[in-house]
């Protein structure tokens, strides 16, 4: 059996992160994630980050993620990909496929940073080809350079429903439209006028009644929505397009922590059912800890953040930090989440993890 001070399932913004943090600090890391090249999210992020310089503003995305892999192998963090974890078990143990043989390793510590999958919808036609995850699409383009259409209906104007749409445009795909069955776009406005500015219609208060097509898509219908989201009779209207993109929200990944035995709670802002977790980003099971999207969908540099914070809380609970550097340090991380947790959309994400924290002393 492989034994490890720190065990990271996941090398995305939030696993990569606490690497770094807890190796700085001379923890011993192993990286383990189950694609064949690290960074997750973040290499399929080609735009500018905003905000402040603290939070890697006018940065892209993968060269964020880039500095991240660098700054952790300079570290001497172990990575190993096309390795999946197939089970957390008592007392740090956990199955472990690395290509075709399975091993068993040991943690004395165990952060689970294993992300979010797309939600999808179900109607007429949805499984033609050509219906696909918002998120599947930037990845064919942004990491494979493969158009995944020349016509595109975004279903959904959250951040990823606008963002994937200009990422399109960038692409060379024409987006006939983005729709939305809310009655106004989800996403960030600097998001939105991207494409506005392309001519790219928007219709809020609409859904997908159904996908045409044979073999592959090859229109679409869309139908208006009244205030109960029941479809209004005679607002059909038909989209020509060869792709549909679903970016309806993100599920947290929360597998490995549910078979571990984390307590979990619903809270429907964060995703659905997600671990409760401390402020240092420890569950309810004593040595497993979370950060990023399996702990409650938001920003990719919250996902950093919170990752920080369980690299620095593991750092301390094996003895490499001080109680007064680790208190200091995590409440750097602290202050500078509540800047990203600003607005609407944050408030709303910062209310829920601290209820989260709270269910923690019940």
């Amino acid at each position: 059996m492989l034994r490890y001070e720190m065990v990271c399932v996941g090398a995305g913004p939030a696993g990569l992160a606490a690497a770094v943090e807890a190796a700085k600090n001379g923890v011993q890391v192993v990286v383990y994630d189950e694609n064949d090249r690290p960074g997750g999210q973040l290499f399929k992020q080609i735009h500018k980050f905003f905000g402040s310089k603290e939070h890697r503003a006018m940065e892209r995305g993968f060269n964020i993620g880039s500095s991240f892999l660098n700054e952790a192998r300079e570290l001497g963090v172990e990575v190993s990909l096309n390795s999946v974890v197939l089970g957390i078990y008592e007392n740090g143990a956990l199955n472990v496929m690395i290509g075709d043989r399975i091993e068993n390793i040991r943690g004395q510590k165990v952060l689970v940073a294993t992300g979010a999958s797309e939600n999808m919808i179900p109607f007429p036609g949805w499984t033609l080809p050509g219906v696909i995850g918002a998120g599947a699409a930037q990845t064919m383009a942004n990491i494979h350079g493969i158009r995944p259409g020349s016509s595109i209906l975004m279903v959904g104007s959250g951040n990823v429903g606008v963002i994937v749409s200009y990422q399109m445009l960038q692409a060379g795909c024409r987006v006939a439209a983005v729709i939305d069955a809310a009655p106004k776009i989800g996403g960030y406005a600097v998001h939105a006028a991207k494409i506005a500015r392309f001519g790219v219609p928007f219709f809020m208060s609409h859904t997908i009644k159904a996908a045409h097509g044979k073999d592959r898509v090859e229109g679409a219908t869309i139908i208006e929505v009244d205030e109960n989201w029941n479809p209004i009779a005679g607002t059909d209207k038909q989209v020509d397009v060869d792709t549909i993109c679903i970016a309806v929200g993100l599920n947290p990944m929360t597998q490995l922590l549910r078979m571990a035995g984390c307590k979990t709670v619903y809270v429907p802002v964060l995703g659905g059912r997600v671990p409760a977790h401390d402020l240092d980003q420890e569950t309810s099971i004593k040595g497993i800890y979370v950060a990023g999207d399996v702990s409650g969908i938001e920003e990719a540099s919250t996902a950093i953040i919170e990752g920080r914070i369980a690299g620095l809380a593991i750092a301390h609970s094996l003895g490499y930090l001080d109680e007064q550097s680790f208190i200091g340090q995590r409440n750097e991380q602290l202050k500078s989440m509540v800047g990203l947790r600003s607005g609407s959309h944050g408030e709303s994400r910062g209310k829920a993890k601290a209820y989260l924290n709270a269910t923690m002393k019940r």
